[in-house]
């Protein structure tokens, strides 16, 4: 059964979920906004590749025991996973009852929120944060961008991972725009912080911003990008979005009175969090 959604708003969308009977929604903790009355809400630590963290029902269907061992040690490893890229423990899953519901999700920053459909054959990655809310058919994971790619760029990267059948909600900052880097010669070259997400097949590198150099010192020092870019090559679909984390950040810091950016980014940042 396909999603029903429509994604509202302006400066900070939201999304309307319609679940026929039966249907079954799950978002990451902190995303839920409404619901009506004929929607159940579940909190649990597994994602729905193994029931959502639920225990078999009479021990049967699942091996016994083994099964339900397995089982734990399943969400164990997921739930692990999520601590270390600093997601969300726990997901909520809504379920309408005895007829149609409606179900309301947002992001936690002021930006756009996007519907990707996923037929099975591509897998999406996403920043972390992005994940909304997905059908009960999509399978949240992490995967982690490190090793040679992190040590290049100096940083690593954790990225959500969507894949299976059905509908999967996204969020970010500021506006989205789509790009493709078989457009641009097939590769694009972008702040780490404006990646929303990728389809599979478009390969995600980090590298250095110039070299040791004197005109590489100054983009790092007074070009207020750090030492990093992340490249993204190949064909197929990427999402950017206009406004980062730590934009957004400073700038509140500054209205505030208290700006941490330096006179200069980059480097000279003295931001702390």
């Amino acid at each position: 059964m396909t999603l029903q959604q429509e994604i509202v708003g302006n400066a900070m969308q939201m999304a309307v979920v319609n679940l026929g009977p039966g249907q079954t929604v799950y978002c990451e903790a902190g995303k839920f906004l409404f619901k009506t009355t004929n929607v159940t809400m579940e909190t649990r630590l597994g994602g729905p590749s193994d029931g959502g963290g639920r225990q078999p029902q009479g021990g049967g269907g699942g091996g016994g025991m083994g099964g339900m061992l397995r089982q734990a040690m399943g969400t164990a490893m997921q739930v692990g996973q999520r601590a270390l890229a600093g997601e969300s423990l726990a997901f909520q899953y809504f379920t309408a009852q005895g007829g149609e519901g409606t179900v309301g999700f947002a992001g936690v920053l002021p930006g756009e929120m996007r519907a990707l459909e996923l037929n099975g054959t591509r897998a999406w990655f996403a920043e972390k944060d992005a994940f909304v809310a997905a059908e009960s058919t999509v399978e949240f994971g992490i995967a982690f961008q490190g090793g040679r790619t992190g040590m290049k760029g100096g940083e690593g990267f954790v990225l959500e991972k969507f894949t299976g059948h059905g509908t999967v909600i996204i969020a970010g900052a500021g506006n989205f725009i789509d790009l493709d880097p078989a457009d641009f010669g097939g590769r694009i070259e972008v702040d780490t912080g404006c990646v929303v997400a990728f389809e599979e097949g478009i390969r995600y590198g980090v590298q250095r911003v110039g070299g040791l150099n004197r005109q590489g010192i100054m983009n790092a020092v007074f070009g207020g990008e750090g030492l990093s870019l992340a490249t993204l090559e190949g064909s197929g679909r990427v999402i950017l979005q206009s406004l980062t984390i730590e934009s957004l950040a400073n700038a509140l810091k500054k209205a505030q009175g208290g700006d941490k950016q330096g006179p200069t980014g980059g480097l000279f940042s003295t931001n702390v969090g």
